[in-house]
């Protein structure tokens, strides 16, 4: 699916309006989700720019990454950057993960292509919002600025889930918690590479905007650059909790399979003082049930005292083992 909105010059008509690739114009944001291999082929060679770079997201183990393309008349390529970052999913239930978001910017169109539609992008979920297609390299912030929020939006909220998580599993030691438990570690495993990788691109996204040989593609301008430091401060910020919570999460995951081992043993000696406890009395009567003589076998209350024995003996057992804390 291709969208395209392009946003008023005219200060007196604030908002976008809606073209298509037929009437495209300088200053168009040309937004692509799930593109088709036509799809991609035809905003390739209308904007002038590699096939593979309007494909780089597509690839969902595709990592965070910045590539240039400079002007070839042999080729026909426009010059043009590409920018990959990974974005977190809006997730379901329990399962956080992220997918790739391509990035394109020529001097003319600003260019955004995704495998499904996700909460950084303008649409029906959000996303980013104040947003001018013309003024590229401020787009450019406000989307890296409004994954950062996202991912400390997703991070808060898996830390949430796994305090919930807890005081069920201090309850009862259910497998469904755990694996709830199991699915939150991976997606902070998934989101940690994410960030880190993220956080790279960021760094050369920054050599780049300071570097005077694009400033025709992306130019840092002296409003934007407190928007820049905010983008780096909420990188490092999510970056930072993320690994805080993993790591507190790995723990948590150590300690329950701790404690589980632990009731386990606890269960096993019980049984075990059990069945020593109940095998006395077997073991007694088996030899008042051979077929020799035996004391108390012509006595009237022989099996009275053959019973008080077998008790006595196993109420013996019973208190060693308590002594001894076995149950």
């Amino acid at each position: 699916m291709i969208s395209v909105l392009r946003t008023h010059t005219n200060l007196k008509t604030p908002g976008h309006e809606e073209l298509s690739l037929d009437n495209l114009r300088p200053g168009s944001w040309i937004n692509m989700t799930a593109p088709t291999r036509q799809e991609l082929e035809d905003v390739a060679r209308l904007v002038a720019v590699p096939l593979d770079f309007l494909s780089a997201a597509l690839d969902v183990e595709e990592s965070s990454r910045i590539d240039f393309e400079e002007m070839d008349e042999d080729s026909g390529y426009d010059a043009c950057i590409l920018v990959v970052i990974n974005i977190p999913k809006h997730p379901e239930s329990f399962d956080f993960d992220t997918i790739p978001l391509g990035i394109v910017i020529t001097p003319d169109t600003f260019i955004t292509v995704c495998l499904e539609e996700n909460p950084i992008l303008p649409g029906p979920r959000g996303g980013v919002s104040g947003f001018c297609t013309w003024k590229r390299t401020r787009f450019l912030l406000q989307i890296l600025y409004k994954t950062a929020g996202t991912y400390l939006q997703y991070i808060n909220e898996m830390n949430r889930m796994s305090d919930k998580i807890e005081e069920a599993l201090r309850r009862s030691m259910k497998n469904e918690e755990l694996f709830k438990l199991m699915d939150l570690e991976k997606g902070m495993t998934f989101f940690t590479g994410s960030l880190r990788s993220n956080r790279v691109a960021v760094d050369k996204l920054v050599r780049t905007l300071k570097n005077p040989q694009f400033d025709e593609l992306i130019k840092l301008r002296e409003e934007d650059d407190d928007l820049l430091e905010d983008v780096i401060v909420e990188y490092d910020q999510a970056y930072d909790m993320v690994r805080v919570y993993s790591d507190v999460l790995g723990g948590m995951m150590d300690a329950f399979a701790s404690i589980i081992s632990n009731n386990l043993n606890i269960v096993m000696k019980f049984l075990a003082s059990v069945t020593i406890i109940i095998s006395i009395p077997t073991v007694v009567s088996s030899f008042w049930g051979m077929n020799v003589g035996v004391p108390f076998q012509e006595h009237p209350s022989g099996f009275l005292w053959v019973m008080l024995v077998a008790l006595g003996l196993s109420g013996a057992a019973a208190y060693w083992l308590w002594k001894k804390r076995m149950f």
